[in-house]
């Protein structure tokens, strides 16, 4: 079995840079065999890749392609933590999604998450998961993303 670094190579998914914490957290906290991240918003290259609200200004597919950004970024944190490759599943996803009034298809939306999450995992990559709608998220962005994941080793 491929370990996950080369199963992202093999999807040539490159994981970014871990975000500058915007307040007073930081990216990733291990207790014992699970890291938990602070929820990731899709920032790439230091700047949110889209703004709005899902169901108005952002089209339910542009916000699936925004949560599949948050989970490879909540990834990150993770990698930089203590490894990717010490990760043996994922235990939870918690999606958030800036809903316009009357949108309903947050499930939809965090979908992004977790398909990209069971690509690059498999069998090990399935998970619990919430997905909620909001009124409103940090910088203006549509999509949040939090992830519980197991990792092995001390």
């Amino acid at each position: 079995m491929a370990s996950t670094s080369e199963r992202l190579r093999e999807l040539d998914i490159v994981l970014p840079s871990v975000a500058a914490p915007a307040g007073s957290y930081i990216p990733a906290r291990r207790t014992g065999s699970l890291v938990f991240t602070s929820g990731q918003v899709p920032f790439v290259d230091g700047k949110p890749a889209g703004t709005g609200k899902v169901g108005a200004e952002v089209d339910p597919d542009e916000a699936y392609r925004l949560a599949r950004i948050c989970a490879l970024n909540a990834l990150a944190a993770v990698a930089a933590l203590v490894g990717i490759d010490s990760v043996t599943g994922v235990v939870k996803v918690v999606g958030f999604v800036a809903s316009a009034p009357g949108f309903t298809g947050q499930p939809g939306v965090i979908n992004g998450a977790s398909d990209v999450l069971g690509e690059i995992f498999g069998e090990a990559g399935r998970h619990a998961r919430s997905a909620v709608g909001v009124a409103e998220l940090p910088l203006g962005v549509p999509v949040e993303v939090e992830l519980v994941v197991e990792v092995e080793g001390p």
